[in-house]
Formats: structure tokens, sequence, C-alpha cells
């Protein structure tokens, strides 16, 4: 008999390789991630995302807007790697990957989409 991870236990293992990720891949991590399975979806909230500096040039419209996409860029560079983490851990095949940085209070949000519900109907 195999022994499936548990959703809470799949849930804290995706805040785990986020956080690892975030330090490794963008130089610092978050202050708070919760992350969440919904059916087909992974979302994960990070909290306290931006650097001093990033602070400082979200201050203005252009700045904000560069924060994004400096952000973005970052993401897609590491998307295949933390694409496989998630897949690795949940079973399932990412099939997509949606993130945004809220500059005035410091937040992201990923939201994997996945090639199978991971919580079928009772």
């Amino acid at each position: 008999m195999q022994n499936f991870p548990t959703k809470g236990e799949s849930e804290t293992a995706i805040r785990n390789a986020v956080i690892k990720f975030e330090q490794e891949f963008m130089g610092r991590g978050p202050t708070e991630v919760k992350a969440f399975i919904l059916r087909d979806m992974v979302l994960v909230r990070l909290k306290g995302v931006l650097t001093p500096a990033e602070r400082q040039l979200a201050k203005n419209s252009e700045g904000i807007d560069m924060v994004k996409r400096m952000r973005q860029n970052l993401i897609v560079q590491g998307r295949e790697r933390l694409c496989n983490q998630i897949t690795a851990i949940t079973g399932a095949e990412v099939t997509g990957l949606f993130t945004d940085v809220e500059t005035h209070i410091s937040e992201r949000m990923i939201v994997f989409t996945l090639a199978k519900d991971l919580e079928p109907s009772r």
C-alpha cells in the first residue's frame, strides 16, 4: 500500500519549496507564505516580498512598473524549476503559472493550474 501525502502535508511542502525558490532565485525570502490546494489549482500567497530597494522604487507609478516587470522576468527565468517542484509534490503536471505583485502591500500571488483535480468529488 502506497502512502500518499495528505492535503496539508502537500501544502506545507509547496510552501517550503516556494520559500526556498524565493530565497535562492529571488535573493531573499518573504516574511510569510501560505499555500492552498483548490481542486486543480495551487494558490500561494507571499507577504513581505519586496526588498528595501524595491519598496523605494515603488513609490511612483514608473517604479511600480519597473518592479513588476523585473519580478515577472525573474519568475519566467525560474518557471521550469518552480513548476517541476510543484509537479513533484502534487503528482500533477503544471499547465499554467500566473503571478502578480501588489507593491503597495508587498504581497505576491502565484497560481499554478494543474492537469488534474487533486480534490476529487466525494
